[in-house]
């Protein structure tokens, strides 16, 4: 298969997950492994790195007018009800602390797991049938939802949120906005504000961990060789790389959009479903 019809296929895939509950990671995993890619080729970590990248960027766009908002007015928030500890982009990096400090701690298990398509299958099925569950007592009342917006959250939210985060640092396959929706529901959120907050939470979680994904690639550790330091990359590898960056942020604009719009009038059991139905063929795959 052509490289460019490559980048398109793996731009597509990437925007169109990167931002769904249903791993971003596993998909571009299985995807390369049925394109016959080598996981360990330099110039298509780099890709995945350049593409992930590409749906981050899509963020700060669509949420401009919020973020805008929101820096107006720090630290009091909207309705002068907020301290510098509770305002929204202060829970965000709160939030974010408590999943980096954790995800640090564990980069060596992190990365012993990243390639197994077992924990991948695994990861899909147990947050398919964890996001089913929050879901099902969500909409029947059993869990309450008494934050509709991120300007109403708690400190403790926001802290319960991060830690719950780094389960998908840990478990390729579990899903940020998976383990960030769920968890924002499990703490008495509606469906709309813990989007909204995964979204947020995204934006300084996938860039530190992109850069940190890239750097490591540059500068490894222990005298290994560089993987992406040495390549040298032709004009048809430059072009690769800008047609799956572009593809990416086109789709992913697109998905956050519709999300945003799905989730306020509908719930998350077809996102559910369909982890459920891939993770099974994903441990089909890697134990048959």
């Amino acid at each position: 298969m052509h490289d460019y019809v490559l980048a398109l296929l793996l731009g597509i895939v990437e925007g169109l997950t990167e931002f769904l509950p249903v791993s971003s990671t596993a998909h571009l995993r299985i995807c390369q492994n049925l394109f016959g890619i080598a996981l360990d080729d330099g110039y298509w970590k780099m890709f995945a790195i350049v593409i992930q990248l590409g749906a981050i960027l899509t963020l700060p766009l669509y949420f401009r007018d919020r973020i805008a908002n929101f820096l107006a007015t720090f630290p009091d928030g909207e309705r002068g009800d907020r301290t510098l500890a509770t305002h929204p982009l202060s829970l965000v990096l709160i939030a974010f602390v408590w999943t980096a400090a954790p995800a640090f701690l564990l980069t060596k298990v992190i990365g012993k797991h990243l390639e197994s398509l077992v924990i991948m299958g695994s990861s899909l099925v147990l947050g398919g049938v964890i996001m089913w569950v929050i879901d099902a007592l969500y909409t029947r009342g059993a869990l309450t939802h008494d934050t509709g917006h991120m300007e109403e959250m708690s400190l403790g939210q926001a802290v319960w949120i991060g830690i719950c985060q780094t389960l998908s640092a840990v478990f390729p396959g579990t899903s940020r906005s998976m383990s960030t929706i769920a968890a924002g529901q499990m703490a008495g959120m509606s469906r709309s504000a813990a989007l909204e907050f995964s979204f947020f939470l995204s934006i300084p979680t996938m860039v530190v961990a992109t850069s940190y994904d890239l750097f490591k690639s540059v500068r490894p550790h222990h005298g290994e060789p560089a993987v992406i330091g040495h390549l040298a990359l032709t004009s048809q590898n430059w072009i690769t790389l800008a047609i799956g960056f572009v593809v990416s942020f086109v789709v992913a604009y697109g998905v956050v959009a519709w999300f945003m719009k799905w989730v306020r009038t509908r719930g998350f059991v077809p996102f559910a479903a369909y982890r459920l139905l891939v993770g099974a063929a994903v441990l089909w795959m890697a134990l048959k």
